[in-house]
């Protein structure tokens, strides 16, 4: 039996101020975070002793956020269900002595993030966000959200072989943003954030900033029926994760499991940091859960033998210029539903039971899907799935919303796509 749809369209309009507001993963945490407070949520402090009381709890670490929800007489060996994410995205991050340039120009020195591609960041005007390390030991956010770098494209004037050859890029030389004329000064950049921040000269004594288009998120197309934005990998899961959570958590109905958002830093790069997949947060967090309400070390291993996780992230929609670079018989169309995602190599976790599990939650949802497996002579991507569960002994299935342009500055995917994922989200988190 199907349950009424939670989402539609204003669920992607929501998604799109998320996106322009999130352009670092630590902003995309704290935008998160300010959803669940609306809802009811409280943060608890890793430091701090946990109690067992039930509602809606989570922690913040860096670029990294996990929430959950205890349901009124969840037993201590209750299991979790859990959606999955990530919130970093491929981009251009400044390096540790940013003021930098030549013959006149002054630059930013950047170090490459992930696996971007290059080109779609020439001849684009770039913000500059982050986090900022104070003398106190405090953090401060903060987003120059207007244009301030730019990497420019050499004239094909000056490389007639362009056309012919394609373009090449030297990560090093060819990818330093401009944001000025003159000759570089030690100092500059930072000294210039803290004057946009309100904060005394000299107060910065450490940052994590990475550049970011300013071009806002937009429908696309005659009907509207597309949407173009930068970072939809992987912030339209952490959206729709945090949208599914707080639903589930406001309807205030008997669960027989624990919902959870683990949505993590550090995927584009392996996942290996404290932050990331990898790292122990999530296994912390969820046996901290157990024990905090009276559980013991059997509880916790009842609860994680019963707990799923549908690791939500974006996948390759079928590209209508390049078909014969996807698998012939497995053509995930944008507007088509969410994506079931499958490699027998284990570069996604899914199996046939896992198969079984999103099948349920569409149905009830009322959400049709649909599955991607790789061309056998190309390589498969990954995901923080197979990480969860040898991480973790945690039942893990990759899902996610078929995009083009993944890891440019600017992608695409099907307008109604991102709500029709936040409804199966709603049906798997309920049970």
């Amino acid at each position: 039996m199907s349950t009424p749809a939670r989402f539609d369209r204003g669920h992607t309009d929501d998604l799109m101020s998320f996106l322009a507001a999130s352009p670092t993963p630590y902003h995309a945490v704290a935008n998160a975070a300010e959803r669940l407070e609306k809802a009811g949520f409280r943060q608890v402090a890793e430091t701090d002793a946990w109690d067992g009381t039930s509602g809606g709890k989570y922690v913040l670490r860096g670029g990294a956020i996990v929430a959950w929800y205890v349901p009124e007489g969840a037993e201590p060996h209750t299991p979790f269900r859990i959606v999955g994410a990530h919130t970093d995205s491929p981009n251009l991050r400044v390096k540790p002595q940013p003021d930098t340039g030549a013959h006149g120009w002054r630059q930013v020195a950047v170090e490459i993030y992930g696996g971007p591609l290059l080109n779609s960041w020439l001849d684009r005007d770039l913000g500059l966000a982050g986090r900022l390390s104070l003398r106190d030991g405090s953090t401060r956010l903060v987003n120059i959200d207007r244009p301030l770098l730019r990497v420019p494209q050499l004239a094909i004037h000056l490389d007639r072989s362009v056309t012919a050859d394609g373009l090449k890029l030297d990560k090093q030389r060819h990818m330093q943003p401009v944001w000025g004329l003159g000759e570089p000064r030690e100092g500059d950049l930072i000294a210039f954030l803290e004057e946009e921040s309100g904060l005394p000269a000299g107060e910065v004594t450490g940052w994590d900033l990475m550049t970011h288009s300013v071009e806002r998120p937009a429908y696309l197309g005659r009907d509207r029926e597309l949407l173009a934005g930068p970072r939809m990998d992987n912030l339209l899961s952490v959206h729709a994760g945090t949208a599914a959570l707080t639903a589930v958590a406001t309807a205030d109905s008997r669960l027989g499991y624990i919902p959870v958002l683990a949505a993590f830093d550090h995927e584009e790069n392996g996942s290996q940091s404290d932050t990331g997949a990898d790292g122990p947060l999530l296994g912390n967090v969820l046996e901290r859960s157990v024990l905090a309400r009276g559980g013991s070390l059997e509880d916790r291993a009842r609860a994680f033998a019963g707990t799923v996780c549908l690791s939500s992230d974006t996948g390759h929609a079928v590209h209508p210029n390049y078909a014969e670079r996807h698998d012939p018989t497995h053509h995930p169309r944008a507007g088509g539903g969410p994506i079931l995602k499958v490699n027998v190599n284990n570069r996604y976790a899914t199996d046939g039971s896992g198969r079984a599990v999103f099948a349920a939650a569409c149905e009830k949802a009322d959400v049709r899907f649909q599955t991607f497996v790789s061309n056998n002579a190309m390589p498969c991507g990954t995901t923080i799935g197979p990480i969860t569960a040898a991480r973790h002994g945690i039942r893990t299935v990759d899902i996610g919303v078929a995009i083009l342009s993944m890891h440019s500055a600017r992608e695409l995917c099907g307008a109604d796509d991102p709500f029709l994922l936040a409804n199966a989200l709603v049906a798997f988190l309920e049970g």
